[in-house]
């Protein structure tokens, strides 16, 4: 039976996926996180025309020809209005910020002017409308300047703040509970006995996870035991995970017993293993309402199997539309042979070479090296049966980013 293909894996994996319900946070909380509505502006920026540099708030006609003696007759800070009218021979003193008063169209700056006691003299023509920033420059009330699905960055969150917003609304974070499961696996800064290992996966999954905005419920580590298994998938239900990523335990091996737990709680199995390296016995499916995926225990399939499924999951929930990342051309570093029925992740370095970015891929690819996997800045994809390639030729890359 022909293994499923990447493409098609995926599509099932946000089959029927919709981004989870909306609800209203403070600004502190929602960088990342996506509207669930339209924005608009509470008030118009800047509400009145207001001095764009520090001066005299003058008219036009005044300082058409220099030198120009005016009467200084007040002074506008930013935050405290000038409450009389600039006429004809006058200057109020403003500073960056202030409301230009009544009766002033322009702002002549103050390196163009020399104070004389109660008096300015401007030294240099300024015309009308300059270094002053007009109501509604930045925008006006009832604009709408953010648009549902869109994720509120450190810069938009200025604009939210600007439009008067307390709080916005937001798709709710996705919640995910992590699994590992392994007699074998034991935690860092533990001494390894006989045929243990330290577990690594959790740390580089739980990044990911905290990575994507989600919310992070780490279930730790299970042993090889059908039923602790089963009680522990237990608790990611009791917790309201929208998600379960297990790791380790999802092949077909005596003491894999992740799929047979799943089972015997009820799992509608979207599909098994896939054409896909590393990460070929990938398992996908629901539990109820909770999306499950099944990851393997080597630490670079793990890794590649949460990049490529469970963040676009995650994104989906959270009401992103930027679901994968974005995939860019590179030329080889090295000769490639032919590919497999699989679609194909190597794990490479990108380099400038002579105006050209090349990615060379490490010269050996085992799932279970974690140290090429830390060094790698992106994956480079080889579509099944693609045929061999030679050095410089063009291939296909994405970026691993932080």
């Amino acid at each position: 039976m022909a293994l499923m293909p990447v493409a098609e894996a995926l599509d099932k994996v946000l089959a029927g996926v919709v981004p989870l319900p909306p609800e209203a946070v403070a600004l502190t909380d929602a960088q990342g996180r996506v509207l669930a509505d339209d924005l608009k502006a509470l008030r118009t920026q800047p509400p009145d025309d207001v001095s764009a540099m520090d001066g005299y708030a003058v008219r036009g006609t005044d300082v058409a020809r220099v030198p120009a003696r005016l009467r200084v007759i007040g002074e506008v800070a930013a935050g405290r209005p000038f409450a009389g009218h600039v006429g004809a021979g006058e200057a109020a003193r403003i500073f960056t910020g202030g409301v230009l008063p009544p009766g002033a169209d322009t702002v002549v700056i103050q390196e163009l002017t020399r104070r004389e006691d109660d008096a300015v003299v401007v030294t240099s023509a300024t015309a009308a409308g300059r270094n002053v920033r007009k109501r509604g420059l930045d925008f006006v009330a009832d604009d709408t300047l953010l648009r549902r699905g869109e994720r509120l960055t450190s810069r938009s969150l200025a604009l939210v703040a600007a439009m008067n917003h307390a709080t916005v609304p937001v798709h709710r974070r996705p919640r995910v509970a992590m699994l590992a499961t392994g007699d074998e696996l034991v935690a860092p800064g533990t001494s390894a006995g006989p045929g243990q290992i330290v577990y690594s996966n959790g740390f580089a999954l739980g990044a990911l996870i905290r990575q994507e905005g989600a919310e992070l419920i780490d279930l730790g580590i299970v042993g090889d035991d059908l039923d602790a298994t089963i009680a522990s998938i237990g608790r990611a239900r009791q917790a309201g995970a929208d998600v379960l990523i297990t790791a380790g335990g999802a092949s077909v091996g005596d003491y894999d017993l992740v799929q047979p737990s799943l089972i015997a709680l009820g799992l509608e199995l979207a599909f098994w293993k896939i054409a896909l390296r590393p990460g070929k016995p990938l398992l996908h499916g629901r539990l109820d309402a909770m999306r499950v995926l099944g990851v393997p225990g080597n630490p670079v399939s793990a890794f590649v199997c949460a990049f490529l499924f469970l963040v676009p999951l995650i994104r989906r929930l959270a009401g992103r539309h930027d679901l994968v990342a974005a995939s860019e051309s590179a030329a080889l570093g090295v000769d490639l042979p032919a590919n497999d029925e699989r679609q194909d992740y190597l794990r490479a370095t990108l380099a400038w070479r002579h105006g050209t970015i090349v990615a060379t891929p490490f010269p050996t690819q085992d799932s279970s090296m974690v140290a090429p996997l830390a060094k790698a800045d992106c994956l480079i994809i080889r579509e099944p049966y693609a045929p061999a390639a030679v050095a410089g030729s063009a291939c296909t890359v994405v970026k691993l980013g932080l």
